[in-house]
């Protein structure tokens, strides 16, 4: 298989080297490493804000924050609606309609829009995939439900690159969901990679599928391509939850690339 991984390396996702998530306020990223809504957390403090909302932070959250071209989680901590999360400065917040009490509680993330948000970042990387194989290179992305889209530019230094034409952008993507390929997780100098069975992995901080089944199908909206610039907009559709395999693989080194079989965990 040819090797895209310079192509899709610089598509924009929230990239988290472990000194910068250790950096945010002590705040451990559970969507990270686990694909668990629930969690038992502890509230470490709440302040009110002068719209009426309250930020709150977490020691440990399963809320993805909004950033790398994916919306935020909504949900509950204890009885409280949590309204948006956001990375900032100061570490994670999670912004609530009411004020929660500090101690233990339970966080809850709403299943059906985490559903969605993972599906579409997830099918946004198979798009970036295609689009490489076809001789173009991934720049950024954006996996809001609605607006989904993948821009990318010509790879080759003569700016040529295979038309991309809607109908078969949307065969060859969906091809590789047919194969039902497991997430792939990998370390790779401090950095969190995501990839697909062996296909090639990348930078990312955001949520995915168990198994490209668990896409469904993409369905390519339109491509345009202005001044050597591509614009895919796309959409996914007929999730199919129960082809997952609820499983990713780990991997705690580039030992992937060697060929050394990684450790599979539960998530």
């Amino acid at each position: 298989m040819p090797d895209y991984r310079n192509f899709l390396r610089p598509l924009q996702c929230t990239t988290l080297a472990a000194s910068h998530i250790e950096s945010l306020a002590m705040t451990e990223r559970l969507y990270l490493t686990d694909r668990a809504l629930r969690a038992d957390i502890h509230v470490q403090d709440c302040t009110p804000q002068d719209d009426g909302r309250y930020a709150v932070r977490l020691s440990a959250t399963p809320f993805h924050p909004q950033g790398g071209g994916q919306p935020s989680d909504t949900g509950r901590i204890g009885d409280v609606e949590v309204l948006r999360v956001v990375s900032e400065s100061e570490g994670i917040v999670h912004y609530t309609a009411a004020p929660v009490a500090p101690g233990p509680a339970v966080a809850a993330v709403d299943a059906e829009p985490r559903q969605l948000h993972t599906r579409l970042h997830s099918a946004g990387h198979v798009i970036g995939q295609v689009m490489a194989e076809l001789g173009w290179k991934p720049t950024k992305a954006h996996h809001w439900p609605g607006e989904a889209r993948v821009v990318g530019v010509a790879a080759a230094a003569d700016g040529t690159a295979q038309e991309l034409v809607p109908a078969e952008l949307e065969r060859r993507c969906n091809d590789l969901l047919a194969h039902d390929l497991p997430c792939v997780m990998a370390m790779d100098n401090g950095l969190r990679q995501i990839g697909f069975g062996e296909l090639p992995a990348y930078p990312c901080g955001g949520t995915h599928v168990a198994t490209l089944g668990e896409i469904g199908q993409i369905r390519i909206e339109s491509v345009r391509v202005k001044k050597g610039e591509a614009l895919v907009r796309y959409d996914v559709i007929g999730c199919q939850p129960g082809k997952a395999r609820q499983r990713v693989w780990m991997i705690t080194s580039t030992s992937w690339w060697s060929g050394t079989a990684p450790q599979a965990i539960s998530c």
